[in-house]
């Protein structure tokens, strides 16, 4: 009996939650192909076994295109790619409209690239929501908004797709030391509001995304759908 392994394709996977997750599914026995914005992210990512690297830019039709068709299968889509804007700037219109661009209508173009291939292997996506998508945020509200609508698009996926044995959700990471978040993390003063809101009492890593992501690709989670999971260390709790 010849066992086929299984494929992964992990937009955002170079670096941050997106590399956790893609280490987790290599971890786990995928093949992995995770993508990144540049090709200095892609030289710059570690080389694995497991794991192949590319450039993709989730705002262009024809490199999602070009990625998804140079895939013979795929079994789990993990949409990472994203992206904040700093300092206000999401007040500008070009400035939102570019961060909706990328972390929402980007999913959504991966989702309906993928769409076929999932169905031929009966497979499942994981989208990257966020604690944002539960409550606003007075200094992002591209961002806010965008992964409103990954949480609401998660939910819709689920339900139209079902029939094709496709499973849709989502994890709302908490509060996760990556190279974005270091800043804060180191600052003892600007950290400690969010220990203390915190239950657990410290940062997440990528690997607990990446091991949340694992389970909602798995068979264990076989009847879950339509479902955005916090990984948050209780931050929702409180």
């Amino acid at each position: 009996m010849t066992v086929i392994q299984k494929f992964a394709l992990v937009t955002g996977g170079t670096r941050g939650i997106g590399a956790g997750a893609a280490l987790a599914l290599a971890e786990a026995g995928y093949r992995v192909l995770a993508t990144g914005l540049t090709d200095e992210e892609v030289a710059a990512t570690p080389a694995h076994a497991a794991i192949r690297h590319a450039r993709l830019d989730v705002t262009k039709d024809d490199q999602v295109g070009a990625i998804v068709a140079g895939c013979e299968r795929i079994d789990a889509l993990v949409n990472c790619a994203g992206m904040i804007q700093r300092g206000g700037r999401e007040f500008e219109i070009e400035a939102f409209r570019l961060t909706v661009e990328v972390n929402l209508t980007g999913t959504m173009r991966m989702c309906v690239a993928a769409r076929d291939k999932l169905a031929a292997s009966r497979g499942a996506i994981v989208n990257t929501a966020s604690m944002l998508t539960f409550h606003g945020s007075p200094f992002a509200p591209g961002y806010a908004a965008s992964k409103g609508g990954v949480g609401q698009l998660t939910k819709s996926l689920a339900a139209a797709w079902a029939t094709d044995g496709i499973r849709v959700n989502a994890v709302a990471p908490g509060w996760i030391a990556t190279e974005l978040t270091r800043p804060l993390v180191e600052d003892a003063e600007r950290s400690a509001p969010i220990l203390a809101r915190t239950p657990m009492n410290r940062w997440g890593e990528p690997a607990d995304i990446g091991g949340a992501i694992v389970f909602l690709l798995s068979d264990a989670a076989r009847f879950v759908t339509g479902t955005v999971l916090p990984v948050d260390g209780g931050y929702l709790a409180v």
